[in-house]
């Protein structure tokens, strides 16, 4: 996550109230209550500081390393101007509390450890992964660039130098941008539609004072969350935790959105065209809405999905790539937000063979309504997905990523421990009333980067179409 753990479910909250010793925290400790035999969250504390902030910690003593996660509940949804949230996060490590940016790299290098920012859809992210013995530099540091940035205006500018310049190479590879003139299709002026990366224009107008003032806004405790996983002693580490954070204070009202609002009815099938006239291939995404974060049904669509496009053997890779010989790999899946999502169907093919590649995704992806699903096939897509999920949170930084989630999404540790049960749980009459309900079926959304001269008589088939070059600012809006 970061970035960032997309599964997500509704659920039930399972606390157990202990007490905490130090003084000015508030603190639950989270027991796993029923044992299903499957894979379960390791036990973690959830403490809450005077300040609002919340620390979620989880003790994992096998080797002797710390992750340390921040989560910040802003990402591009907030933008005041496009990407600002994106660069106020990698800004963070431009220098802090007196320190350059060199010196900070110097001693990260110096420890073995690393520390990483950057900014998502709805959330901004600071991590770091070091040995446990360093704990008291790197939590230090780590407070430092978290809390009390300086924005060095001189390296400022270098990074909204390369930040424009990788907009634009970006451009050069289709796989890399297809999701934003995806979610600027589907969701027009909707923060949703916002791209994480702003736009190579509105990049270059940022300056160091947005920066100051989208921190000052947003990086407040009461809207962070703090995850620590790996080898530390849980008392010893809500000390530091307090005296790290404990006097960093609220500084303004935070400016909330409302995220439900406002969101896209799509009445009609439509294509963007973005023209890259050098382009030998067709790179395309079909798809529309998708679920919400806590959807309670989407344990059962991860699974669906795994039969549609979501493994090797699924029945889009099987047609496109391994039957018809049209692509090297095609790919569906659900990506929700907190208040929305998209599903999106994804793959790519010669200039010459983007009909034929399109109609049999389109053909295949029917089988879900006209054809369904059979016992068989759900049985290995329910073994796959259960043998997939336990290696996503092997690591401490995994482990870290998914506290900084549950805190960001809302969602608690029933989501993991009961995975595997809601799995096996899953029937073919419960995949036909999945189908039914939240894959799109008609009025989809389409977006093909290719060569236009080529393509453009193929895409009016699909619905009305918009057609934008690709060197144009901005993913289509």
């Amino acid at each position: 996550m970061s970035k960032v753990f997309s599964l997500r479910a509704s659920l039930g909250a399972v606390a157990i109230a202990a007490a905490l010793m130090v003084s000015g925290c508030q603190s639950t400790q989270v027991k796993v209550s029923q044992d299903t035999g499957h894979f379960v969250l390791p036990t973690y504390e959830r403490v809450t500081l005077d300040n609002g902030l919340t620390l979620m910690l989880m003790p994992q003593k096998e080797v002797p390393l710390i992750t340390l996660n921040a989560v910040v509940k802003v990402g591009s949804v907030n933008d005041t101007t496009a990407g600002v949230a994106e660069v106020t996060a990698q800004g963070l490590l431009l220098g802090a509390a007196g320190r350059t940016k060199a010196s900070i790299e110097q001693e990260v290098d110096f420890l073995g450890a690393s520390l990483n920012a950057d900014a998502g859809r709805e959330g901004s992210y600071l991590s770091a992964d070091f040995m446990a013995k360093d704990v008291d530099t790197m939590l230090g540091l780590f407070a430092d660039v978290l809390t009390r940035p300086d924005f060095d205006a001189t390296e400022f500018d270098k990074l909204k130098s390369r930040r424009v310049a990788e907009l634009a190479q970006e451009k050069e590879s289709p796989k890399s941008v297809i999701g934003r003139y995806f979610n600027k299709l589907v969701f027009g002026q909707h923060p949703y539609g916002n791209a994480t990366s702003g736009t190579s224009e509105s990049v270059s107008q940022l300056t160091v004072n947005q920066l100051r003032a989208f921190h000052k806004g947003y990086y407040q405790p009461a809207n962070t969350a703090i995850s620590v996983v790996g080898d530390f002693d849980p008392a010893q580490m809500k000390a530091k935790l307090q005296a790290a954070f404990g006097q960093w204070s609220n500084s303004e009202s935070l400016r909330a959105v409302d995220l439900k609002q406002g969101l896209p009815t799509l009445s009609a099938s439509r294509v963007l065209l973005v023209d890259k006239s050098d382009a030998i291939e067709t790179t395309f995404t079909i798809g529309g809405l998708g679920v919400t974060q806590d959807n309670p049904d989407y344990v059962g669509l991860t699974v669906v999905n795994t039969i549609l496009g979501g493994r090797f053997t699924s029945w889009l890779n099987d047609e496109l790539r391994v039957n018809a010989g049209l692509t090297y790999g095609a790919r569906s899946g659900f990506v929700p937000y907190r208040d929305s999502g998209v599903f999106m169907i994804s793959t790519f093919t010669k200039s010459a063979t983007t009909e034929e590649a399109i109609d049999l995704a389109l053909k295949t992806y029917s089988r879900l309504w006209q054809k369904g699903i059979d016992q068989q096939t759900l049985d290995s897509a329910k073994a796959y997905v259960k043998g997939q999920f336990p290696p996503k949170f092997e690591t401490s930084g995994q482990l870290a990523g998914l506290l900084s989630d549950m805190y960001l999404y809302g969602f608690d540790e029933s989501y993991i421990n009961q995975f595997q049960q809601r799995v096996d749980g899953l029937t073919l009459a419960q995949t036909k009333q999945l189908v039914d309900s939240y894959f799109p079926k008609d009025k989809l959304q389409m977006v093909l980067i290719g060569s236009g001269d080529k393509i453009a008589p193929i895409a009016a088939k699909y619905g009305e179409v918009t057609r934008v070059d690709i060197k144009d600012v901005g993913f289509g809006g």
